[in-house]
């Protein structure tokens, strides 16, 4: 007589999606706070584009990837490697002689194609979360703004408006992140997120 064993593997592995919030949602805040006037482009941008919303981001695709999370997958990878490329078109026209730094529409035309990518990837979050369509949908009109102030040179004070636009975004997201942590840890829900009905 033949007996049929069946072996089911349990997932144990850690929630890697409020990493990849955070770090999205923390440079998101401080670079805006730059585009809103409040200091400089300087160091501390550049490294937080580099460590937490680059490196960190990847890491929480990566870890998605093993989840088998499509989506989380592209969006964490996605932006990690934006904040990365990022920093370089900053950096790489000071390091490398020759390097010709991305003019006002090269830029626009950069932050346009983020935008579009965003938009897509918010229809996406459709039948995830209202928090998630929170993020992705003033994402894609903060990647818009940007492009827009880029191509025609708006003044200071849309530049401004931008950035305030933009730290709301960021600060979805850090709630978005934080939510999904204190609702694991709680065991119930301490931070709605707006389930939706599939």
């Amino acid at each position: 007589m033949n007996e049929t064993t069946t072996t089911q593997l349990k997932d144990t592995t850690a929630n890697p999606a409020p990493l990849g919030l955070l770090g999205f949602g923390m440079t998101t805040v401080l670079l805006n706070l730059h585009n809103a006037g409040y200091f400089e482009l300087n160091s501390m941008i550049l490294a937080m584009g580099l460590c937490y919303g680059g490196t960190a981001q990847v890491i929480a695709g990566i870890m998605e990837w093993k989840k088998g999370n499509t989506f989380a997958t592209t969006a964490f990878i996605s932006y990690g490697f934006f904040w990365l490329s990022l920093v370089a078109l900053l950096v790489l026209p000071k390091l490398i002689p020759g390097v010709v730094p991305a003019n006002p529409t090269a830029m626009a035309a950069y932050l346009a194609t983020w935008g579009l990518f965003t938009a897509v990837m918010f229809l996406g979050t459709l039948r995830l979360s209202r928090a998630l369509q929170f993020v992705f949908g003033s994402l894609t009109v903060l990647f818009f703004m940007l492009a827009f102030g880029d191509y025609t040179s708006a003044g200071t004070g849309f530049k401004h408006a931008t950035g305030y636009e933009g730290v709301v975004c960021g600060l979805g997201a850090i709630y978005t992140g934080l939510a999904q942590v204190l609702n694991e840890v709680s065991g119930k829900v301490l931070l709605p997120l707006g389930a939706v009905k599939k």
